[in-house]
């Protein structure tokens, strides 16, 4: 498996084939437009897309958000803004379950410390049992509960 690298235009194909695969799967709040080439584009303009790759095959994808409507929840502790949100984790389905995921998430926390964040935050499917022992290293707190894009969401935020 190879480094975690930032995604490139050069990617934006295997970047969408990999969102595509997750859409319909249990938990996935995704539809037919949602990840779309205009997020991707909105991502790599930021430099916010990280990706992962085996034999040159885009394997796993993780995104610095930018959410109004997530940063906005009563929630989040307002001391640790600014905050910054981490979205759109994508594993190939055939690569699930090796700690893939979780090199994620640390990635992008690294990530976010460095460009002066003093926090994460993000959603999680409150019934997606996968994901959830997968942060569960990490020690999150579970800060309150919404519901958003038709979905029951726990809220996660930790200090960075």
């Amino acid at each position: 498996m190879g480094e975690i690298e930032l995604a490139t235009k050069n990617d934006r194909e295997q970047i969408l084939a990999l969102y595509e695969m997750q859409k319909g799967r249990e938990f996935c709040a995704w539809d037919e437009d949602y990840p779309s080439n205009e997020t991707i584009d909105f991502d790599l303009s930021r430099d916010a897309l990280f990706i992962i790759k085996e034999d040159d095959k885009v394997i796993a994808a993780i995104s610095l958000e930018v959410d109004e409507a997530v940063d906005s929840l009563e929630c989040w502790n307002k001391e640790l803004f600014p905050g910054g949100e981490l979205a759109r984790v994508a594993v190939d389905p055939s690569m699930q379950g090796k700690g893939i995921a979780r090199k994620l998430m640390q990635r992008g926390m690294d990530e976010l410390k460095a460009r002066g964040y003093k926090s994460i935050h993000f959603l999680v499917n409150k019934y997606n049992v996968k994901a959830i022992r997968c942060y569960s290293v990490f020690d999150f707190n579970v800060v309150g509960e919404c519901f958003m894009y038709d979905q029951d969401f726990l809220c996660y935020e930790k200090a960075l």
